[in-house]
C-alpha cells in the first residue's frame, strides 16, 4: 500500500474517532488520534472529551505504551503546545519518541497555529501535514468560527417547499389558545429521513433558536432526539420581544435550565413566572429589523432601535455563554432578520417534492427580502444531500476559518 493511502486510511480512523466526541467536547475541538506501528497495526486510539482532561493524543498514547516509541501518530488537529487544562501534547508526544506525526489540519487558533507542528519537527520528529485537511475542517468549523471570534458558527436550517414556503396558510393563522393543535403541528413538509438528519445537526449544535411565532403556531419542543450523549443540554433560545411566550408551552413545561429567552420588553409578573419554570429572561434596549430590505450583507449598521432583538447583540451573548454553534430554525421573521444583520456562516436547507402555492402560505422569509441581485447573500461551496425523496442545500456564507 502507498504511503498516501496508508496516511489516508489511519487519518480516516482517527476522523471518525474524533466525530465520537460531537456532543462531549465542546467548547474545546473534536480530536482523535490513533498510534500506528510500521505493520499497520493500531497500538493505541484517543477521543477527547471535556469531562476527560487528557487529550486524544495523550489518552492514544497511553493506549500504546512503550510500543509508541519509533512509530506514527495520526491526529486530526495539530497538537497542541501550550499549557491549558493540560499540559502540552506536543511535549507528550516527544517524550514518548514518537518518529513521525501525521495531521490534517493546523490548529484555527491564530495564536497558537504551527507552534505545535515547530516543536515537534525541533525535536526531530517528521511533520505530515494536511492530510484528508477539508473534512477535518469541516468537523471542527464551529470551534474554528468561535476560538477566532468567540461568536458561534450560525446555521440557518429551514424545510420548505419547491416554491419556497415553509407552512401552509394554517399554521399563519394558528394562536396561542391552539398551542399544539395545528394542522403545522401533525403535518409534516419533510420525511422521516431528512426529520432524523436534522437531529444530527441538533446534536452537533450547542443551541437551537426559533422566533415566539414558532412557538405560538407549532408547540415545539426543540430537543436533541437523536439518542446520542451530551455534555451539556442542548440550550433553546427563544426571540421575543414582547415575551408573549405562553407558560403553559412544551417547552417551559419541559425547561430544565435550558432555555434562554431574548426581549425587549418585559411584564414582570410574566417575567418572575417564566423565571420560577426555570427560563433565563434577558432583557435589553435591542432591534431586529421587520424585514431584511435595504440592508447590504453582511455588515452594515442596523437602523433605529424598533424594540426588537438585535441578532447580533444576541450571538454575541451565546458566545459569552461558550456556545459555539447554533442552529437557526425560524421562522419566516427570524429567517428574514438573520440575514439581514449578517450573522448567518451557512444554511442547510430541505426541499420536499411539493408545491403549496398560493400568496397565504408562510414564505421562507418574510418581508421585501434585499433592494436588489447585488445586496443578496451569496452562497457557496454548495453541497447537495439526498434523504429519500427529499434533498437538501448545504453552503456557506462566510468562511469559519477567514479573518
Amino acid at each position: 500500500m502507498a504511503r498516501l493511502d496508508y496516511d489516508e486510511l489511519f487519518m480516516t480512523q482517527a476522523l471518525e474517532l474524533a466525530a465520537q466526541s460531537i456532543g462531549l467536547a465542546s467548547p474545546n475541538p473534536y480530536v482523535g488520534a490513533v498510534v500506528v506501528d510500521e505493520r499497520g497495526r493500531i497500538l493505541g486510539r484517543g477521543t477527547h472529551t471535556y469531562a476527560d482532561r487528557k487529550h486524544a493524543e495523550v489518552l492514544a498514547l497511553e493506549g500504546a505504551g512503550e510500543k509508541a516509541c519509533g512509530n506514527t501518530l495520526y491526529i486530526n488537529l495539530e497538537p497542541c503546545s501550550h499549557t491549558g487544562r493540560t499540559g502540552p501534547c506536543a511535549d507528550a508526544i516527544i517524550a514518548a519518541g514518537i518518529s513521525r506525526v501525521v495531521a490534517a489540519m493546523r490548529d484555527p487558533n491564530p495564536l497558537v497555529s504551527g507552534k505545535g507542528f515547530e516543536k515537534l519537527r525541533a525535536a526531530g520528529i517528521e511533520v505530515t501535514e494536511g492530510v484528508m485537511e477539508e473534512r477535518a475542517r469541516k468537523l471542527n468549523e464551529a470551534f474554528a468560527k468561535f476560538i477566532r471570534t468567540r461568536l458561534p458558527l450560525i446555521t440557518l436550517k429551514s424545510a420548505m417547499t419547491l416554491d419556497g414556503k415553509i407552512a401552509g396558510p394554517a399554521s399563519a393563522a394558528t394562536t396561542s389558545a391552539t398551542l399544539g393543535s395545528s394542522a403545522a403541528s401533525a403535518t409534516y413538509i419533510t420525511g422521516e429521513a431528512a426529520r432524523a438528519h436534522v437531529q444530527q445537526l441538533r446534536h452537533a449544535s450547542d443551541a437551537i433558536m426559533v422566533g415566539v411565532g414558532t412557538i405560538i403556531a407549532d408547540d415545539p419542543m426543540l430537543t436533541d432526539r437523536s439518542g446520542k450523549p451530551r455534555r451539556r443540554p442542548l440550550q433553546r433560545v427563544i426571540f421575543d420581544s414582547r415575551l408573549r411566550l405562553p407558560i403553559d408551552s412544551r417547552i417551559v413545561k419541559s425547561c430544565d435550565n435550558d432555555v434562554i429567552v431574548f426581549c425587549s420588553f418585559a411584564e414582570e409578573t410574566k417575567r418572575r413566572e417564566l423565571e420560577s419554570h426555570g427560563v433565563r429572561v434577558e432583557q435589553g434596549s435591542l432591534n431586529m429589523p421587520e424585514t431584511a430590505g435595504n440592508v447590504p450583507y453582511p455588515h452594515k449598521e442596523q437602523p433605529a432601535h424598533d424594540g426588537r432583538p438585535d441578532m447580533r447583540q444576541i450571538f454575541r451573548r451565546l458566545g459569552e455563554l461558550e456556545l459555539t454553534g447554533a442552529l437557526v430554525e425560524g421562522g419566516a421573521m427570524v429567517n428574514s432578520a438573520c440575514l439581514a444583520a449578517g450573522v448567518v456562516d451557512k444554511i442547510f436547507f430541505y426541499y420536499a417534492p411539493k408545491i403549496l402555492g398560493g400568496s397565504a402560505a408562510v414564505p421562507f422569509a418574510s418581508g421585501t427580502g434585499f433592494a436588489s441581485i447585488g445586496e443578496a447573500p451569496v452562497v457557496s461551496r454548495i453541497s447537495l444531500h439526498q434523504f429519500g425523496e427529499d434533498f437538501a442545500i448545504e453552503g456557506y456564507l462566510r468562511d469559519p476559518y477567514a479573518e
